[in-house]
């Protein structure tokens, strides 16, 4: 199947997104999508899949003109989105998110045994270990798939400790499993498998990696360029890493302003050439060097003895006011639920936690006492994005601006309006709804809404997942410069170079315990990953 896009256009509010954009995307090829957050990247990957309309313009299915509409016009069509925040349903078992949409069985009735082999054939297909032998039945009683009589996969855990849902054994995930009890990689494994079960023929990815560890990266892409070689489907991959796209595509599309800049052969590009195509001119450096840290600095946030099950285990730590400090670790280590057991959104099952030498005792005693979370899903926990980018960057401060049970909307404008020109969220008109904005603009919303508040702690989780290089430095600018004005940031990424570039001090997690600590320049990227547990 041959997929071409003629002429796209699309505007917000009299703003063109896209304008103009053509792509031919032949069987069995990987095309790769790049471009600035704001540059119409995921709104094209929209439109090819029917969730948004295009103002003007053509999509053509070998030679034929196609409307799409809706998702379900696509489907009908082989075409398939991934997208990075992921579209499973969490209270669904893997596989009833996979089989979603493919029919019922015969008379409404459900066949669980040719269900199961429909999954083992997938798995297969995209070279995955299905688990467990047909016919052999888990302690839970889910079927062949099930876990074994001690709750373990037969494949034993991955190199990065995920257990048998991560990706370090390529195991397919456990069919029988609550998908919302999944660690991230393995909901990734969920949407592809579903994509296949659809019988797609177009597979449009959008940033399938972002929150992936390289070498988990590595063997997903390594499934991509075998099913265009083989089963002859054609993907487009939308990634900010230039590097992966590079290695992985065989052509290349440059988006600047919504309009197609240039589309050349993967093959003799360097990931420095898309970047001036992507830019037009220098990048800022990544990693801005900290602000010294004044020895006498009160300590804002200190931790002690923090537990939460098995993934927080006596946890203590302590970030002076404009310190940076960051939390590494693998997959599964315990970063994410240390920040969130920190910020209170998780229960705790013991220790103490003084903000300003204050105890927290939940987030509204958090926010009280000055602190902000930037968690590391922005669609499913920190922005409403069915709601306009000034209601979100509002969200945090309402109380604020509220007299009477009254809140006063010409003052919140003028408030998101100036963070929303201070953090250069493009195309943010405060009516427009942030499920519009680019991933990168989305994520600085994220920072707007705590910046209003002025915090006195900054908890930071995976503070540039899913965003270009340009909106990635922006960010670091941003967290060092809080920094600088006293803010106490506690930062946790999947990233190392990212928390070495940013942090005065690491924190290496491991198995939900602090395994070691490094000082800013004493240590590298494998000196952190052999502390973590990676061999």
């Amino acid at each position: 199947m041959h997929v071409a896009l003629d002429r796209i256009g699309k505007s917000y509010g009299g703003t063109p997104v896209l304008d103009e954009v053509s792509l031919s995307l032949p069987a069995g090829r990987v095309h790769g999508l790049v471009g600035e957050n704001g540059a119409g990247k995921s709104t094209l990957a929209r439109v090819l899949c029917g969730a948004v309309r295009a103002d003007r313009g053509r999509v053509l299915v070998d030679g034929r003109e196609i409307r799409i509409r809706t998702p379900r016009d696509a489907l009908g069509a082989g075409i398939v989105l991934v997208t990075q925040e992921g579209a499973v349903v969490p209270a669904l078992s893997v596989l009833d998110n996979v089989l979603l949409g493919t029919g019922g069985g015969r008379y409404g009735v459900r066949d669980g045994a040719a269900e199961r082999r429909r999954y083992g054939e997938l798995a297969a297909r995209a070279g995955w270990e299905v688990p467990y032998a047909a016919g052999a039945r888990g302690a839970r009683g889910g079927g062949p798939y099930d876990v074994d009589a001690h709750g373990k996969s037969p494949h034993g855990e991955g190199p990065h400790g995920e257990g048998p849902y991560g990706m370090g054994a390529d195991p397919a995930p456990d069919p029988g499993a609550r998908v919302g009890d999944l660690p991230f990689p393995a909901r990734q494994r969920v949407e592809f498998l579903r994509a296949l079960a659809h019988d797609a023929r177009l597979v449009v990815l959008d940033e399938p990696t972002a929150a992936l560890a390289e070498a988990d990266a590595a063997r997903l892409l390594a499934t991509v360029r075998r099913l265009a070689a083989d089963s002859g489907i054609a993907f487009v991959l939308v990634s900010h890493r230039l590097d992966e796209v590079v290695a992985t595509c065989d052509t290349i599309t440059v988006l600047r302003d919504g309009r197609r800049v240039t589309t050349v052969p993967a093959a003799g590009t360097t990931p420095r050439e898309l970047l001036r195509d992507m830019v037009g001119t220098s990048v800022a450096a990544l990693y801005p060097e900290p602000a010294p840290v004044r020895e006498d600095a009160p300590v804002v946030l200190a931790v002690r003895g923090l537990s939460r099950g098995r993934t927080v285990r006596d946890v203590g730590l302590e970030v002076r006011a404009g310190e940076i400090v960051g939390l590494a670790g693998l997959a599964g280590s315990g970063r994410t639920e240390t920040l969130r057991a920190v910020f209170g959104a998780d229960r705790r099952d013991g220790g103490e936690v003084t903000v300003a030498g204050r105890r927290v005792t939940g987030v509204a005693g958090a926010m009280a006492l000055g602190a902000g979370l930037i968690p590391a899903s922005r669609a499913e926990q920190g922005l409403v994005l069915v709601r306009s980018t000034a209601e979100n960057l509002a969200l945090a401060s309402l109380a604020d601006r509220r007299r009477l049970g009254f809140v006063r909307r010409e003052e919140e404008r003028r408030t998101t309006g100036a963070t929303a020109q201070r953090l250069d969220i493009r195309g943010a008109g405060p009516d427009r709804p942030a499920w519009t904005l680019s991933g990168g603009n989305q994520q600085k919303s994220l920072f707007g809404k705590w910046l209003i508040r002025r915090p006195r702690l900054l908890l930071a989780d995976e503070p540039t997942r899913g965003v270009d290089v340009a909106a990635r430095a922006q960010i670091h600018e941003l967290l060092a410069e809080l920094a600088a004005e006293g803010v106490a940031v506690l930062v946790a990424s999947s990233d190392v170079e990212e928390v070495l570039g940013l942090a005065h001090r690491v924190l290496v997690m491991r198995e939900g315990r602090v395994a070691g600590e490094f000082a800013r320049g004493t240590a590298g990227a494998g000196d952190v990953l052999a502390l973590a547990g990676l061999r």
